[in-house]
């Protein structure tokens, strides 16, 4: 009952054997294997058998409430890494990669190891450019649920009788985007999410407030702008900001997706969607343009000018 057979050509077999070699080891490690963390070895081997992926999944950053929280893809995992070792890192990909969680989880743990003296997330707090004024309520009434999730977050890593005392304390800090301007943030562990729907100036003066043994992580997808008439922010920073030392850009993708697998796919099929559309604009405007340069050679004197002998 504890022997596994594997038969059948020998590569996938010396593959499969790998795999389940790396299943066991993480057992062995104590990790609870679940199906993401099974289909996730087996694409990181596909990838590149020097690989570990009980080594490469097996670092838990955090246990919380009896729950570890760990990368559970290699591009998670490089994120992480990316968070370890650069001031300011940015997580780009579509939804359900990770991005804000796993920032979370590092600041806490930050936190906790007495790295940081302090947590700051912030996040635009409407979608639309942060027009507060045209909903109901108090201010706390208008902010609280952009930045609900964020709370949401904390209250599981956390002992959720512990938090509102950090929060009172000023030890934690969750507060909208336009809360940063002005300030200095020293010792602290400052997280940006939904950082596509920063204009290019919020997001110069959120990277601005940079202060002494401070960390950076700034989250977003750059596929959902939610900002009507101004550019991003975040699509800006990643042609500004692509080669300065300790400026990290992690980018996850389809592959990285740790919700119901249906996710991944849903995320790839808008992704070509997005492509094909982007592809025909592109062709209609060269198309346009083709034909306003025809037509003003069309309509030149000098095209109906008899031809020099």
């Amino acid at each position: 009952g504890n022997e596994i057979t594997l038969a059948g050509d020998p590569t996938q077999v010396a593959a499969a054997q790998r795999l389940v070699e790396e299943l066991l080891q993480m057992v062995r490690n104590g990790q609870e294997l679940s199906p993401a963390e099974v289909t996730s070895s087996a694409k990181m081997l596909g990838t590149d058998l020097n690989l570990s992926p009980a080594d490469v999944l097996g670092q838990a950053i955090l246990t919380a409430r009896g729950k570890s929280i760990r990368p559970k893809t290699l591009g998670q995992s490089q994120y992480v890494d990316a968070i370890d070792h650069s001031t300011i890192v940015f997580g780009i990909g579509p939804a359900g990669t990770g991005k804000t969680y796993l920032a979370m989880a590092k600041a806490v743990q930050a936190l906790q190891r007495k790295e940081v003296t302090r947590i700051i997330l912030t996040r635009p707090a409407v979608e639309a450019g942060e027009r507060l004024g045209y909903l109901p309520g108090t201010l706390t009434d208008k902010i609280d649920p952009y930045l609900r999730p964020l709370y949401d977050a904390l209250n599981e890593m956390m002992d959720p009788d512990l938090v509102p005392k950090l929060l009172a304390a000023g030890t934690i800090e969750v507060a909208p985007l336009a809360y940063m301007r002005g300030r200095t943030l020293n010792d602290s562990f400052i997280i940006l999410d939904e950082a596509q729907n920063t204009t290019p100036e919020q997001m110069k003066m959120f990277l601005t407030r940079l202060g002494f043994n401070s960390k950076m992580v700034v989250t977003g997808d750059i596929t959902q702008v939610d900002l009507p008439n101004a550019a991003s922010g975040l699509r800006l920073v990643t042609r500004v900001l692509n080669d300065i030392d300790d400026i990290h850009f992690a980018r996850l993708t389809s592959e990285d997706v740790v919700r119901h697998s249906l996710v991944g796919r849903i995320v790839d099929a808008y992704t070509e969607y997005d492509a094909r559309q982007q592809a025909r604009h592109y062709e209609r405007e060269q198309a346009a343009e083709f034909a306003n340069r025809a037509e003003r050679r069309g309509g030149s004197p000098r095209d109906h000018l008899p031809k020099r002998r």
